[in-house]
């Protein structure tokens, strides 16, 4: 170094911070290669709270501009803040160690194998030819490996593996992609598959079922055009109809398989890898998707992937295999039994009895993240599930809030912590039904708040006490903040469209307890900030047997009937149900409660129409409901609104007496979203409020939520749907964190 005083006049020194996703993605070298165009000295290191920069030279504001316009792909730069130092006369420049403190930087998501990385994988000069693992720093495995920040080797689960000289020479050479790349592995240094790929695809086409470890946990793969393989599959895991997904090797593997639009297409490719639900041929086994047209489709994303298709493909030489469609489809499910969490270890013992090969490596996974599932909504990806390839990417609220941790509800639970203006919302843990989920539940709210770096001073859940999350709530020793369910669903939708403003919501869901006590469901409300005013909701209907209304459906078409004044016709019109006059008669003594929920009114109308009597999983009848339509239709009179009450029982009556299932299909969707455009345009007449979130698990339909947004549109109002977290209960939390973010700034302010 040279003394300050001797310094020509034109040399400056800045430090450098950088916010955002900076860490794991490479910016390090970036930062460092950037330096040598610009002839700068100084240093850069990762810290807690992002990516430290000091650099030193002639050419400063061009190195800054370069930041932010030339990051790396998966970098995601959200502040740049400079501060003026007095220059020392350093010419070189260093990578430093990362530094410690609070942590409030954050950790990249999950990304697909990039195609420098495939180039090598199938270059039989390379040291990486065929290795399953081989990554770089603009791919590879983030969040399912890392323990807590820094995001270094030292604290992922690669910390096992002592890099060869080869992996450590490019670790530590700036030109190279994999410098500083941490999970960087080769075949001499890195983890190991404990089967070769040729055993794998064998299996799979012998039409057996194999159990592999993935990114976030387990797949259960089998032959997807194998009926007998798809259907064992299905018993030995006690998935009796549930829809599966599915694999294919590229995207020419598409076309014979599903429809697809260039906007799906480009969702099935982007770096996340999440599974797109498409419009099926049919050409698969029938026991992969029965009584649906969509089918869920995802690419490979990761190497062990590319090399079963590969395989698959008949090993060819060179990268251009992938241009031609492999005739392999494999059924890609999560490794999930009874509905615990995926498997992540253990798998010798607890998949024994579902897999005929288990292929295991010798690379821990720290957290479950099952595959996310996404489909095109309304002209843009809407989420059905958000997990790997996206978490923990956070949601940026509408302004800085107190850190709250929310807890979800019960079915499709996640949970939210926020730092300030980022909402971290977790990955899908699923129904918090069982012990293990519960675990993973817990496991969760550790792993993330020690990994934000952000102590919570209150705790948000839902308004139904006897939720386990309520529970699990009342033990942490902090204020709780209860938060009504569907107040919550539009809360949510307002942050992640940046919303601070007054907005009107509609809402349809199965069940969310009510302010009053009742079971909510179609909701019409406005909503200002961490208050709600109920405007109005669905007719009630009677829900005879409980929670057993929700998984027979047969029953509420039997509300249905008994609300029309057709009582009389429930024994004889479902004689095949044992309980069906017992239930008459309850229904005409008034003997059950009501619900004004919108899910149960699907249930009616698959009932009625016959589609489906009893449900094998939640959703069932509405999904076998929505697959019928080819265009909505809409029953002239089909509804009436009543002081803020919608009564579709003008649609009810024609569904009960309508013999043609796909017409009446039909006529419920298409009536279903005049009716709510209409319901909400008499709100706004009556708030002059203009914007409306739709939000609640009925508006993963994409028949209803394409054709009510249409319609809100010609009468001058601005649809809201969830785009970056599911509509259903998988993005409550955000909504309970936001609402409680709120309510403790405004007693902070008092």
């Amino acid at each position: 170094m040279q003394p300050a005083s001797a310094l020509p006049a034109d040399i400056a020194r800045a430090r450098v911070r950088v916010r955002g996703g900076v860490q794991g993605v490479g910016f390090r070298p970036f930062v460092y290669n950037l330096a040598q165009r610009y002839r700068l000295g100084g240093f850069v290191a990762n810290d807690a709270e992002g990516v430290l920069i000091e650099v030193e030279g002639t050419s400063l504001d061009d190195f800054v501009g370069a930041l932010r316009h030339e990051a790396p792909p998966l970098a995601r730069v959200e502040s740049i803040e400079t501060e003026m130092l007095r220059p020392r006369g350093e010419v070189s420049f260093d990578i430093a160690a990362s530094r410690g403190g609070a942590v409030t930087t954050r950790i990249g998501a999950d990304a697909a194998t990039c195609e420098a990385c495939l180039d090598d994988l199938f270059d039989p000069t390379s040291r990486f030819y065929r290795y399953p693992f081989v990554n770089c720093t603009h791919c590879g495995p983030r969040y399912t490996l890392t323990r807590h920040l820094p995001y270094d080797r030292a604290n992922t689960s690669m910390a096992q593996f002592s890099m060869c000289a080869a992996c450590a020479r490019d670790y530590r050479d700036p030109s190279n992609r994999r410098f500083h790349a941490e999970p960087i592995a080769c075949p001499a240094c890195g983890p190991r598959l404990s089967h070769p790929i040729a055993a794998i695809v064998a299996r799979l086409r012998a039409g057996g079922i194999v159990a592999m470890k993935s990114l976030g946990g387990y797949h259960l793969l089998c032959d997807a055009t194998n009926e007998a393989a798809v259907g064992e599959l299905r018993r030995r895991k006690g998935r009796d109809g549930k829809p599966l997904a599915v694999m294919v090797a590229s995207e020419a593997s598409l076309d014979g398989i599903v429809e697809a639009s260039d906007a799906e297409r480009a969702l099935l490719k982007s770096v996340e890898r999440p599974i797109v639900l498409l419009r099926s041929r049919g050409a698969l086994a029938p026991s992969v998707t029965p009584g649906l047209q969509a089918l869920g489709v995802m690419l490979p994303y990761t190497p062990l992937h590319q090399l079963i298709f590969h395989a698959a493909a008949g090993s060819p030489a060179g990268r251009t295999w992938p241009r031609e469609a492999v005739d392999l489809v494999l059924v890609a499910t999560s490794a999930n039994l009874g509905g615990d969490p995926i498997v992540i270890d253990d798998a010798e013992r607890t998949l024994a009895g579902v897999a005929d090969l288990i292929v295991d490596h010798n690379r821990a996974i720290v957290v479950r993240a099952d595959d996310s599932v996404t489909a095109i909504i309304d002209g843009a990806p809407s989420f059905m599930r958000r997990a790997r390839g996206y978490t923990p990417r956070p949601i940026v609220l509408p302004r800085a809030v107190p850190p709250v941790l929310a807890v979800g509800a019960y079915l499709k639970n996640t949970i939210t912590l926020t730092r300030g203006r980022e909402a971290f919302l977790s990955q899908h843990i699923g129904d918090l039904a069982t012990a293990d989920t519960v675990r993973f539940f817990e496991q969760t709210i550790d792993h993330l708040t020690h990994l934000v770096g952000a102590a919570p001073i209150a705790v948000a859940h839902d308004l139904h006490a006897d939720f386990v999350s309520t529970r699990f709530a009342e033990t942490l020793g902090l204020p709780l903040v209860a938060v009504q369910h569907h107040h919550a669903h539009v809360a949510a939708i307002a942050a992640e469209h940046g919303l601070d403003a007054p907005l009107l919501g509609v809402v349809l869901d199965g069940y969310g307890h009510g302010s009053d006590g009742g079971a909510w469901g179609g909701e019409l409300f406005r909503v200002d900030g961490p208050r709600f005013t109920r405007l109005g909701h669905l007719a009630a209907l009677a829900l005879p047997g409980g929670d057993a209304a929700a998984r027979e459906p047969w029953r509420m078409a039997a509300a249905a009937l008994h609300a029309l004044g057709r009582g009389g016709e429930i024994a004889t019109r479902f004689a095949d149900q044992q309980r069906a006059a017992a239930l008459a008669a309850m229904l005409a003594n008034h003997g059950c409660a009501t619900t004004t929920s919108a899910g149960r009114l699907f249930d009616a109308a698959a009932g009625l129409l016959g589609v489906c009597a009893v449900q094998s999983y939640e959703g069932q009848a509405a999904m076998q409901l929505e697959a019928l339509v080819h265009s909505p239709r809409v029953r002239s009179g089909g509804w009436e609104i009543d002081a803020g009450t919608l009564d579709l029982s003008p649609l009810l009556a024609d569904l009960a007496d309508n013999p043609d299932v796909r017409v009446g299909a039909e006529l419920f969707h298409g009536t279903l979203a005049a009716a709510l455009a209409d319901w909400a345009a008499q709100a706004a007449e009556q708030t002059g409020l203009t914007t409306v979130a739709l939000g609640g698990g009925c508006f993963l339909n994409r028949v209803l939520s394409e054709d009510l947004a249409a319609r809100l549109r010609t009468r001058g109002l601005v649809p809201l749907l969830a785009r970056q977290l599911p509509p259903n209960d998988g993005g409550l939390s955000l909504g309970q964190a936001w609402i409680a973010g709120q309510l403790i700034a405004e007693q902070e302010q008092r």
